[in-house]
């Protein structure tokens, strides 16, 4: 069978649905009226081509699609910037830009007075030269002292303004939960998560408030904590509309080599999800996963607190892409929805998570709940742990963490 490439896959199946522009925004959701671009700080590990600063940051400072064009009702004051290698872009920004580049969060924050100077914070902890912890090799970026730095700020002006936390909340439990009670007991809107679950859908739809589940699970690929949390969060942002709203998870234990496939010969995991969500998308490589799949894979097994069984199929290797597969109840076809990123720059599935950020900071209320982004923090912590004790199963009693979903809009089209 001849392999197709991505854009001939997409404009085959979906020819007849059309395509927007990569920034407009979704269906059926109004545009909002202009508003005065409030000023924010930009706190960050590093901020070179392609790091998560550029891809955030650089779109409040030269637009959803940075070519100078449209962008968010936000502008950048200030930043600062924990590590400047050689390829560094925030100096040269700064001059051509005009905001501040600060020696320290608190600088960036009050711009040198004795208040705040901006309506809004944006925290980057992604990419730069950390080291790991050794038994999980979780990355240790620096979120938790950020934040803490952020507060600590606060407490001097004696004020607060909304905070966003790109990705993960931490790489270690603990910490993700101060972060959240911190937030919390001071009455900061706290905002964090993954891009994907704003990215463009194949098809464009979701699962309905209230639905039902027998069964779930998120196809990902790629290191196992990094791109885990982005297919933890295309699964949880489905999982969450189940009836009741979210419970919390149970027990997490993580799978790999051979006990994969005897996990599946034990129906631990859902073959016929895993089948689906492969189906869905381009073809990665040609062969039976059983032989293809990479030492580097891992699945985790994950038991919600209401019973829900949900599978995170991490199947490098195997796939490419983001994928959430659910049996639904009286369905006899799973819901199958690829959640499809722009795999070039401006890469635009960040203009839409933007879009989200700028509604936090000009209305002061998380448009999602934080929750989600807490829970998704300690299942890859407990996942992680797992492995490293040797695939044993783990009790988490602290994921008892219940929220409602809301509707926001995702990317509607296909990106360009």
């Amino acid at each position: 069978m001849k392999t197709l490439s991505r854009r001939q896959f997409v404009s085959g199946s979906l020819a007849a649905a059309g395509a927007l522009s990569a920034y407009s925004w979704p269906i059926g959701a109004a545009e909002p009226a202009a508003r005065p671009k409030l000023p924010v700080a930009g706190v960050a590990t590093v901020y070179h081509e392609n790091s998560h600063a550029d891809v955030i940051l650089g779109k409040i400072l030269e637009g959803f699609a940075q070519d100078g064009g449209p962008g968010p009702d936000l502008r950048l004051v200030s930043l600062y910037v924990d590590q400047t290698p050689e390829n560094d872009l925030s100096r040269g920004l700064a001059q051509k830009h005009g905001f501040r580049l600060a020696k320290s969060i608190d600088e960036a924050l009050t711009l040198g007075t004795d208040r705040l100077a901006v309506a809004g914070v944006v925290i980057v902890g992604e990419h730069g030269k950390y080291a790991e912890t050794s038994d999980t090799h979780q990355v240790m970026y620096p979120r938790r002292r950020f934040f803490d730095e952020t507060v600590a700020c606060f407490r001097r002006a004696k004020q607060v303004v909304p905070v966003f936390s790109d990705k993960h909340l931490a790489y270690q439990w603990a910490d993700a939960k101060h972060i959240y009670d911190t937030a919390r007991a001071m009455s900061i809107q706290l905002m964090a998560g993954s891009s994907a679950p704003v990215a463009w859908r194949v098809p464009s739809v979701t699962a309905p408030l209230g639905c039902e589940f027998d069964e779930v699970l998120a196809l990902g690929y790629g290191p196992l904590e990094g791109y885990a949390f982005h297919a933890l969060e295309t699964m949880q942002c489905i999982a969450e509309r189940r009836k009741g709203g979210e419970t919390g998870v149970a027990s997490v234990e993580s799978v790999q080599g051979p006990a994969i496939w005897e996990a599946e010969r034990a129906g631990r995991w859902n073959r016929k999800l895993f089948d689906a969500a492969l189906a869905s998308v381009p073809p990665y490589r040609q062969g039976k996963p059983e032989e293809l799949m990479s030492a580097d894979a891992a699945f985790y097994l994950i038991t919600y607190r209401d019973g829900l069984k949900a599978t995170l199929a991490m199947a490098n290797g195997v796939a490419d892409q983001f994928v959430f597969a659910g049996a639904m109840k009286g369905k006899p076809e799973p819901l199958v929805i690829w959640f499809r990123m722009q795999e070039t720059k401006p890469f635009g599935h960040f203009a839409h998570l933007l879009r989200a950020i700028d509604e936090l900071v000009h209305t002061g209320r998380s448009p999602y709940p934080v929750e989600r982004t807490l829970l998704t923090t300690g299942v890859l912590d407990a996942a992680l742990h797992s492995l490293a004790a040797g695939q044993k199963r783990l009790e988490t009693p602290q994921l008892d963490i219940r929220y409602e979903p809301v509707d926001w809009p995702f990317a509607e089209g296909l990106p360009s």
